[in-house]
């Protein structure tokens, strides 16, 4: 029986990296030097983006980002329609004849204005740190796929030693398996020839 052995391929990770760039590693820009060092020592790229930015909000981001998210939801929506009805109802039907803001409802545009003049920055404040967080994730990703890049080609090359190595045993194997059926097709010809020269007899 044919014994096969594990081999153990080593790559050097160095050079799988200078392959795939097509560069020194020193010519690299800081932030791909950074993901190369790490895929050469084996270290993580992949982290938590927005943990991360989160951890660096101060108080008015995120009640920006919380006046942002009320103030795009249809809760805020629903009920601020029933206070606009209510105000008007009010002002129109109840306070008829005392009411403090009548039909054309000036002091109500003015709110109205004062608030869409406050929430507008807020909401655009918002937008600007989630444009910065997805900037953020399209670096992470980037960082990702080249290290994930790496790792494939390094695969690629272990996958190739191996059949390099494998293959000359392959061969050496074969080349024994044809030894061996060619002694035993003698001898069955050479048994052959005994058995029709002693029937032969």
């Amino acid at each position: 029986m044919i014994n096969l052995r594990a081999r153990v391929v080593r790559i050097n990770r160095q050079a799988t990296a200078q392959k795939l760039l097509q560069v020194e590693l020193e010519k690299l820009p800081a932030d791909e030097r950074q993901i190369v060092e790490r895929f050469i020592s084996r270290g993580r790229v992949a982290r938590n983006v927005v943990r991360e930015f989160d951890e660096q909000l101060t108080f008015g981001e995120r009640l920006a980002d919380r006046v942002a998210a009320v103030g795009g939801s249809w809760k805020f929506i629903g009920g601020f329609m029933l206070l606009l009805t209510a105000w008007m109802f009010f002002n129109t039907y109840v306070l008829a004849t005392k009411a403090f803001d009548p039909y054309p409802y000036i002091l109500l545009n003015l709110l109205l204005s004062c608030l869409a003049a406050l929430q507008a920055p807020v909401i655009m404040m918002s937008q600007n740190r989630q444009a910065e967080t997805d900037r953020l994730h399209a670096q992470n990703d980037y960082e990702v796929n080249v290290k994930a890049e790496l790792e494939i080609l390094q695969l690629h090359e272990k996958i190739n030693e191996l059949r390099e190595q494998d293959w000359g045993s392959l061969l050496d194997i074969q080349h024994r398996q044809i030894e061996m059926l060619e002694r035993m097709i003698e001898e069955l010809c050479g048994q052959k020839r005994q058995d029709v020269a002693t029937t032969g007899n």
